[in-house]
């Protein structure tokens, strides 16, 4: 069930990275981020119901929620046109956590891919704090940019293949490394793109 809701994390990034770069209406963008945020508290309520006590498990579950209250905090936000400083202090909060996060999927619960994911979510939330918590608005072509990507990398590829079985099949240190590369190289090589698009608006 954690891999259906990580689908829908994919599609919310993606969504919400097309509205930074001003191709999807910020209300329109909302909703979805409701829709999402709804399917991510529900997605770990029912994991850690079902774990049975089980710790792994209960831990593996417990970050589900930092994204739902991501989402919510943002649709709603949208809709009431609310200020935007709450959600990126808890952007801080959630980029914080994540470090967290990472380090348990490579320490305890022996899982290297979504350590590196984790540490993709962060990178992604320490940017939402800068945007929309200190209001760097500069950074906002970029940060739609990330997003976008991180959309398809961390939460629709990786939900599809292990849901046709095809991602535990690989060298999972393997694919650790290679989304760590990816991640570096592509976001390094956004900056100067982003920032050479931005700069007629300066």
């Amino acid at each position: 069930m954690g891999d259906v809701g990580l689908l829908y994390v994919g599609a919310v990034l993606f969504m919400n990275g097309l509205m930074l770069l001003g191709l999807v209406e910020a209300r329109a963008a909302a909703i979805f981020n409701l829709f999402v945020g709804g399917l991510q508290v529900v997605t770990p309520t029912y994991l850690i119901i079902a774990a049975g006590g089980g710790a792994k498990e209960i831990l593996s579950a417990s970050g589900l929620y930092l994204f739902a209250f991501t989402y919510l905090y943002v649709g709603i936000g949208l809709l009431g046109g609310f200020d935007t400083t709450g959600v990126g202090y808890f952007s801080l909060f959630v980029a914080i956590m994540a470090l967290g996060y990472s380090y348990a999927n490579f320490q305890i619960l022996g899982d290297p891919p979504f350590g590196v994911i984790w540490l993709y979510w962060s990178f992604l939330w320490f940017l939402f704090f800068l945007l929309l918590g200190l209001k760097r608005d500069r950074l906002t072509i970029y940060v739609g940019g990330v997003t976008a990507i991180e959309g398809w990398v961390t939460g629709a590829i990786p939900a599809y293949l292990t849901l046709t079985g095809f991602w535990k099949s690989w060298n999972q240190d393997l694919v650790a490394i290679v989304l760590a590369v990816f991640g570096v190289v592509v976001f390094a090589a956004l900056w100067p793109l982003t920032r050479r698009r931005a700069a007629p608006a300066q």
